[in-house]
């Protein structure tokens, strides 16, 4: 392991660099072969985020964000390049070690939701817990903890056809964090949802990086990006930091 992944760093960004390096990408190139030709779709992405921060990838369809998004959740491997999680290298480790990563290092939380239907709130949120096997009463006690900070103690026995777009999203994100898990993988958080309920899901997302958590965000939208506290852009396989404005 690189000792570079334990230090800290100072950046001309500005932002804090006191917190520990979470995550380490260097070099990450990403081919496709396609008959008569290669496609380039990442190309030598270097990217670094530490504990605690609120950072966007803003990129627009076809610009490489949903892939950079499937290698930094360990769903895809890239053709070249370094990855370091947690202090743990990536690409040394086999499928169920990598599945065990994504269980407890990764909290997913997608547009649309991707809830088991035929499970209450409670069961959703308790699924990655028995995963991880929590015991049964701990499971409990961290389930009601997490659907009681999204504001969902109410609703923790109904189905997800009975909760709006928005509590469903909610429930998406009580699971997300149940595992206490080192960064939350957000892809298009709002896409599903109205401005209103949108606004209200970017809320809880600054609560939750207040209160320490570490947030990744996916978006083509530039002013759900603004609510993050860095934002990196990529087009055409290529990241950059500036201005929102610039996007």
């Amino acid at each position: 392991m690189s000792d570079s992944i334990v230090t800290t760093e100072q950046t001309s960004a500005g932002r804090d660099t006191s917190a520990k390096v979470i995550l380490r990408m260097e070099h990450i190139n990403k081919d496709y072969e396609m008959p008569g030709e290669t496609l380039h779709v990442l190309k030598d992405v270097s990217l670094t985020v530490h504990e605690g921060e609120f950072l966007a990838i803003l990129g627009p369809s076809g610009s490489g964000k949903s892939t950079l998004m499937n290698i930094i959740g360990c769903l895809d491997l890239p053709t070249s390049g370094d990855y370091w999680l947690d202090g743990k290298y990536i690409f040394d480790e086999d499928e169920t070690t990598l599945a065990q990563i994504r269980s407890k290092e990764i909290g997913f939380i997608f547009q649309s939701f991707y809830l088991l239907q035929r499970q209450t709130a409670f069961q959703n949120v308790e699924l990655p817990l028995i995963y991880a096997d929590l015991p049964e009463k701990q499971r409990k006690a961290r389930v009601e903890e997490c659907l009681a900070r999204v504001d969902l103690s109410d609703k923790m026995y109904n189905l997800p056809n009975q909760l709006s777009g928005g509590q469903q999203q909610r429930v998406a994100i009580a699971r997300a964090v149940a595992n206490h898990p080192a960064i939350l993988l957000a892809d298009e958080p709002t896409g599903a949802l109205d401005q209103k309920t949108g606004a209200q899901v970017m809320q809880l997302f600054h609560e939750l990086n207040e209160e320490g958590n570490t947030i990744i965000m996916i978006t083509h939208d530039g002013k759900i990006a603004a609510h993050a506290k860095r934002i990196v852009k990529i087009l055409d396989g290529v990241i950059s930091e500036g201005a929102l404005e610039d996007a």
